[in-house]
């Protein structure tokens, strides 16, 4: 009897975890969610700076950004727009992202559109001095969810800033990466000690739209 009396308890105990799991996936959509499109450009996926990484989650990010904007969700474009001979990153990185030429552009498979934004950037942050935190504010966006690259430079900065300005920080992790394999797990790790920012699947993020 003992035997029987285990497994019906097991049974019973299952649909716990199934419910515990709806409820991580709803949680995603309880403060009004926009979504940060870092550095997407032409130099970055293709030029100058471009990465066989970079390539490859262009796919996932545009089926999640047309989800968003079915969904109404708003997407911001975080994009580096560098003053050339002038801005200090270029000094590191060398020249990438001018303003004016087409490494500074969004690549075309993510069809920038008339009902996204647009915010020009000259350091790793979209925040800094740029109008991106009044821009969220009069959306009335509470929840920020990262995408673009990389994980552990430009995603990140800009997430720090979210953070501390009071935005809840997710991570679109299909639509995320970095340079190296190494690189892109640091990155997650660390938005995840530092400001809680879980990662999710693209199927959960548009899931989490519909609701």
């Amino acid at each position: 009897m003992a035997k029987t009396t285990a497994k019906v308890s097991a049974k019973k105990a299952a649909p716990k975890k199934v419910a515990a799991k709806k409820a991580n996936v709803q949680k995603l959509v309880l403060n009004k969610p926009a979504i940060l499109v870092v550095d997407m450009l032409n130099d970055f996926v293709t030029g100058a700076l471009g990465c066989d990484r970079g390539r490859a989650i262009v796919p996932a990010t545009a089926k999640l950004l047309d989800a968003a904007r079915k969904a109404g969700v708003p997407v911001i474009f975080c994009n580096d727009c560098h003053l050339k001979g002038i801005d200090r990153e270029l000094t590191i990185w060398g020249d990438h992202a001018i303003k004016g030429t087409k490494g500074a552009e969004v690549i075309p498979e993510l069809n920038l559109c008339e009902k996204d934004y647009v915010v020009p950037k000259r350091r790793y942050s979209g925040f800094f001095q740029t109008d991106l935190d009044i821009l969220l504010k009069e959306l009335g966006v509470k929840t920020v969810i990262m995408t673009g690259l990389h994980a552990h430079m430009c995603v990140r900065h800009t997430s720090a800033d979210a953070f501390c300005l009071g935005y809840d920080v997710v991570v679109a992790k299909e639509a995320t990466d970095s340079f190296t394999e190494e690189d892109y797990k640091i990155g997650l790790a660390y938005l995840k000690t530092c400001y809680g920012a879980d990662a999710y699947s693209n199927k959960e993020l548009i899931a989490a739209f519909k609701k």
